[in-house]
């Protein structure tokens, strides 16, 4: 049982931001995430309204919610470590 895996708006404009070889590694990480929505390493973000999920690809972040109900994995931003978490 896979999720499908959106990228909201300005998701997919940040990802279209980045160099090529992060833009792969970036993907093939989101790609994972529709066998396994919580990875280890997956981490629920605090104080956030709605459950949010992060994990890490070097040094970028992938910040997502999931729909169980649904079967979707809806990424919301993709953000450098530095800025991520504005």
């Amino acid at each position: 049982m896979d999720f499908r895996v959106e990228l909201a708006p300005a998701a997919r404009r940040q990802l279209k931001k980045l160099d090529r070889p992060v833009q792969q590694r970036v993907y093939r990480r989101m790609r994972r995430l529709a066998t396994d929505p919580r990875p280890q390493g997956a981490v629920q973000l605090q104080g956030t309204s709605g459950t949010l999920y992060r994990v890490r690809e070097g040094d970028w972040r992938i910040i997502y919610t999931i729909e169980d109900d649904r079967l979707i994995v809806l990424v919301v931003r993709i953000a450098h470590r530095n800025t991520a978490y504005r």
